[in-house]
């Protein structure tokens, strides 16, 4: 069971995102927010000057049994920190997010000239990463909770669905009318879940 509760924002960085949903929660465990150098308030930090440097650094705090609970972008980062430290993660919750895959076929709207517009310092390492993950997501024997509304113009359902597919251990979820943010709106209804995932007995010494 996890004793550490990573959580991690989207692409803008913002900590307070999973406020709301953290409120309701009553897992007992640390509760962890990491931040992304260069975003929002945070500075930059000259040790991260790419998406391996971030998800070294997301590596870096997992030394203990712990579940991550991380929204768009970064689940992304989440999933690539499990595949270092398979054995110390217990639990995923990964929400509106493309998981690695290429949306390009999904119809999916790209988020990049959007948050390029409204953060002109929004660093490029991190807008231009594209790399596929297709090919690994197997490896990922952790319990996960994919959180996706079905109002999302930047991940549709449709991924969603084609994730819980390709993941060995996967639960989809899916709110009507929720949109990108559908955690941060529907946290009441979210928690619940979050909790109820939490307390799934698992090993994690069976994902080595």
């Amino acid at each position: 069971m996890p004793s550490k509760l990573l959580f991690l924002p989207g692409a803008s960085g913002d900590t307070q995102f999973w406020l709301p949903v953290v409120n309701s929660l009553t897992y007992p465990a640390e509760k962890v927010y990491l931040e992304w150098p260069g975003l929002e308030s945070v500075p930059s930090d000259p040790k991260v000057n790419s998406m391996h440097d971030l998800v070294d650094s997301v590596a870096a705090e997992v030394d203990q049994p712990v579940a991550i609970i991380a929204q768009s972008i970064g689940d992304i980062i989440a999933i690539q920190a499990t595949l270092k430290k398979p054995e110390l993660i217990t639990h995923l919750v990964l929400a509106a997010t493309s998981g690695g895959i290429d949306l390009e076929s999904f119809g999916a709207q790209d988020w990049r000239p959007l948050i390029l517009a409204a953060h002109p310092s929004f660093p490029r390492w991190l807008s231009e990463y594209d790399e596929d993950l297709t090919r690994q997501l197997h490896k990922i024997k952790a319990p996960i909770l994919l959180l996706w509304g079905d109002a999302d113009p930047i991940s549709p359902v449709s991924v969603g669905l084609r994730l819980a597919a390709m993941l060995p251990n996967a639960n989809l979820h899916i709110v009507p009318g929720g949109d990108h943010n559908l955690v941060m709106i529907h946290a009441k209804e979210i928690a619940p879940l979050i909790d109820a995932h939490l307390a799934k007995s698992t090993s994690v010494t069976s994902q080595v």
